[in-house]
């Protein structure tokens, strides 16, 4: 197998840990970065890329998709994934989670999280220590919630055993049902099946306690009401070992959206109040949120061409991750070294991944990054695996002009060698 040649990319703003942006030279040898700054130069069989005044950034790192889907994951500047375990067959067996680890390689990475139980049917726990050595990076409970208080101790349990992180879906599943809506005004003008707001803090409340208890790393990957964001502050206040997660629609999209019936704004949860929305936004600002994820979940007409209440929930968000997070920092929300830390940084370390930043040592996934370039987001056009996007036709800003994984290019031609 040929040896990749050392990296050196020139030109660019460096964004660096601490969320400043620096003009410098990015070397990377072996797959790491080994010198980044003002006074370093390429050497000479380097391939040098010009970043032409762009930001130099780590690569992103997807806190929960639900497919392996390269095109997607390169267009949207996102160079590792944590693949949640309802695939077809679940990943509750070493084999799998061992094949799934492997199956992105060399130019993406995929780090598969263990099913909880056994088939994810929330009884039986599954192999957890065996999936760990294959290679998982987490547990996660899947698109369902452990009703069993039981079982969620035990997963717990292990978890803190094993020292891995606990992916939970929060929504009680009781009060759920088959819920498509948030109970309000909305749901009720439309006449669709809802659930309270309340189920997500029920959830939450529990899985707070449980890890209290054991010590466990829990992450809740979507909290999206305000009650569930002020239980996260208290127990984070309380030291529980908690981090929150979110996805932009909550952010972006209240239960507003549901007007049309459009079935690419059936998500789980279900998009929720207005209040709720700029309750998340002041919950990213403010640091109760710790990461941003795309929750990637590209569904065909099959599964969306059919009445609201009847569709699966979902959507393909790798390739808006980027620039719908960026509405953030032009909005002055939060700034472009805070955007990274939620798509990047934090995410690595849930993961306990050497990546997410700009640094020596770290591995070498980069993105070139054109904050301001815009362009319409188009779901005849994605190059995800279906285009169930809420924002359809919607304009944004930010794009992806090159990535590298590992020191190599992807996605795009190689560049030339000195």
């Amino acid at each position: 197998m040929s040896k990749t040649a050392p990296l050196t990319i020139t030109g660019g703003k460096l964004l660096r840990p601490d969320g400043t942006l620096e003009a410098g030279t990015l070397r990377c040898a072996d797959g790491r970065i080994v010198a980044l700054g003002a006074d370093v130069t390429p050497q000479d069989g380097d391939t040098v890329h010009d970043a032409g005044g762009l930001i130099v950034a780590p690569g992103l790192v997807d806190l929960g998709a639900y497919a392996v889907d390269k095109p997607a994951f390169h267009f949207g500047g996102i160079t590792r994934a944590a693949l949640m375990p309802d695939q077809t067959p679940p990943l509750d067996v070493p084999s799998r989670v061992r094949y799934v680890a492997l199956s992105g390689k060399p130019d993406f990475w995929v780090h598969p999280l263990a099913a909880a139980t056994r088939g994810l049917e929330g009884s039986a726990l599954a192999e957890l220590g065996l999936m760990r050595d294959a290679g998982a990076r987490g547990i996660a409970t899947g698109r369902r919630w452990i009703a069993d208080s039981g079982t969620m101790l035990r997963v717990m349990q292990y978890a803190a055993m094993l020292d891995l992180v606990v992916f939970v879906h929060a929504q009680d599943s009781n009060l759920m049902g088959s819920a498509v809506a948030t109970a309000g005004e909305m749901a009720t003008r439309l006449g669709l099946p809802a659930a309270p707001a309340e189920a997500e803090a029920l959830a939450i409340s529990r899985d707070l306690l449980l890890a209290e208890m054991t010590g466990a790393r829990l992450h809740l990957r979507k909290v999206t009401t305000a009650r569930g964001l002020d239980l996260v502050r208290a127990a984070k206040d309380k030291g529980i070992k908690v981090t929150a997660g979110v996805s932009p629609a909550y952010f972006m999209l209240s239960d507003l959206a549901l007007a049309e019936y459009r079935s690419f704004m059936h998500l789980s949860p279900p998009l929720r109040s207005e209040a709720d929305r700029k309750a998340v936004i002041a919950a990213i600002a403010d640091g109760t949120i710790d990461a941003i994820a795309s929750g990637h979940d590209p569904r065909g007409s099959e599964d969306k061409r059919l009445p609201f209440a009847d569709s699966a929930p979902g959507m393909a968000g790798a390739e808006t991750l980027l620039p719908l997070t960026m509405n953030l920092v032009r909005d002055e929300v939060i700034t472009l070294g805070r955007a990274f830390e939620l798509l990047a940084g934090n995410p690595a370390r849930v993961l306990g991944v050497e990546a997410g930043r700009l640094e020596p040592g770290a591995e070498a996934d980069i993105a070139i990054i054109d904050r301001d370039r815009p362009w319409i987001v188009d779901s005849d056009q994605m190059a995800a695996s279906a285009g169930n996007t809420p924002f359809d036709k919607q304009p944004v800003q930010g794009r992806v002009a090159a990535l590298f994984k590992g020191g190599a290019r992807v996605g795009q031609k190689k560049t030339a060698t000195t």
